[in-house]
């Protein structure tokens, strides 16, 4: 059985209109209201044979009743029936809708990715336990119509707990509809598991992605390997003190740097590149942008970390990062005795260029003319993207969480009650006899406001 038919398009098109939420960001969606109004229990043997007898009245294909009890035998958490709270009887529960969930171990997993597992009648061999720490969860069905959508959340909170909470979620859509459902909630296209990939799958990534699955200058991860180098992007005051640190010991300490000839007043103004040796923060790169070019510059490694290729790493992802950002020539100062260095990412001499010195080093201009990233940030992509945080393009941001939230527009309203009252205040001085009426209007309106 896969998800998005009929159910997922239904989803997509009335997802919570009662409380509306727009971009809901899956995992993080408020079920304080939905509790209130519905109510997900797992279901007895009767009951899911009704449900699905009931499914299959909008949904072509769905599986056996035997299967759904041979999976809930095994798991009875692959199965949640929802129900109107106010007509949810714990002596007889019925339920209104559903969502299920295969829960899969490694095995699974592999399978699911290369497209061998039988979805439709999987066998034990590939699920997980109650007790037992998927390796992923796959959704396997959903039917809710009407307010039972509202339901879906509540499901999903069932796969949000301790044991469920680090595996990976998957879907599949089979319809446009049910694609932009699933992007809405902050699946991507093209799952991974292990290294290998799948196309026609969406992944919601809850675990720790591997370093090899990120862009270059963002796979540091807190807890990395003793030995493991990688890099990320400074987005905090405490990560620039790492660059700044870093750069003290290295240029100011090492190279006998002036500190104002160092720090020259252009570090707010760039984006920093750190690199780590396991959680250690070892080296550092800077990028300032200009109308048609970037610079790179300020590469530092700590003495005792040279040789791990540290270095390469963070010229590597300066590159990257710049190619996403829409440039297509990178422009740097490469002392004259490490030109061998710069030219490993072949970049070469400045036309027209010259040599020059500062800071007591001999310096010559060098440029990389490169192709554009095939997923440069530009004018007409999601407007979501544009408000990520810096290098996590790829990730949904806390924007996109709390667009669940209903629209309010605090300070619009308080600027409107402002206005409204300041007219209904010379509106009753103008006319006396009036005064009355005007003060009920201005109760009235404040009561509406904040009722």
């Amino acid at each position: 059985m896969s998800v998005h038919d009929l159910r997922m398009t239904r989803a997509a098109e009335a997802l919570f209109q009662p409380l509306r939420p727009a971009g809901h960001q899956f995992g993080t969606l408020d079920t304080e209201q939905l509790a209130k109004r519905l109510v997900v229990f797992t279901p007895a043997g009767d009951e899911v044979d009704r449900l699905m007898m009931r499914a299959r009245r909008d949904i072509e294909g769905l599986t056996t009743t035997d299967v759904i009890h041979r999976v809930m035998s095994f798991n009875p958490d692959a199965f949640w029936a929802i129900a109107r709270r106010g007509r949810f009887d714990a002596r007889s529960p019925a339920g209104e809708g559903f969502v299920a969930f295969l829960m899969l171990n490694d095995a699974g997993m592999q399978r699911l990715i290369e497209g061998t597992l039988n979805t439709k009648d999987p066998e034990p061999v590939y699920l997980a336990a109650q007790n037992e720490r998927p390796a992923g969860i796959y959704i396997w069905a959903c039917h809710a119509r009407g307010l039972m959508v509202g339901g879906v959340p509540l499901a999903f909170e069932k796969i949000w707990t301790p044991l469920y909470r680090g595996a990976d979620v998957y879907a599949r859509a089979v319809t446009p509809a049910g694609d932009r459902f699933l992007g809405e909630l902050g699946f991507r296209r093209g799952a991974t598991y292990k290294g290998a990939t799948a196309e026609h799958l969406h992944m919601y990534r809850r675990s720790s992605a591997p370093a090899e699955d990120g862009p270059l200058y963002d796979r540091y991860r807190e807890g990395a390997e003793q030995h493991e180098t990688s890099v990320t992007v400074a987005r905090s005051v405490e990560d620039l003190m790492r660059a700044i640190t870093i750069r003290s010991a290295v240029y100011i300490s090492e190279q006998k740097c002036p500190y104002d000839e160092e720090f020259d007043g252009n570090d707010l103004s760039a984006t920093h590149l750190l690199g780590y040796v396991g959680n250690e923060p070892v080296g550092c790169l800077r990028i300032r942008y200009f109308a048609d070019f970037a610079k790179i510059e300020r590469l530092a490694v700590r003495s005792e970390f040279r040789s791990l290729g540290l270095g390469s790493k963070l010229v590597h992802a300066a590159i990257e990062l710049c190619q996403v950002k829409g440039y297509r020539r990178i422009y740097a100062h490469s002392q004259k005795r490490l030109l061998e260095f710069w030219s490993q990412f072949e970049f070469r001499p400045l036309e027209g260029g010259r040599e020059f010195v500062f800071s007591d080093f001999d310096y010559v201009e060098v440029v990389l003319n490169m192709t554009r990233h095939p997923k440069a940030i530009s004018l007409g992509m999601d407007p979501y993207i544009m408000i990520r945080p810096e290098g996590r393009w790829h990730v949904p941001g806390i924007l996109e969480r709390s667009a669940i939230r209903p629209v309010t527009r605090p300070s619009a309203e308080r600027s409107a009650i402002r206005r409204t009252t300041r007219a209904g205040a010379e509106y009753s001085s103008s006319h006396p006899t009036r005064r009355s009426l005007a003060g009920d209007a201005r109760t009235n309106l404040l009561s509406v406001q904040t009722g």
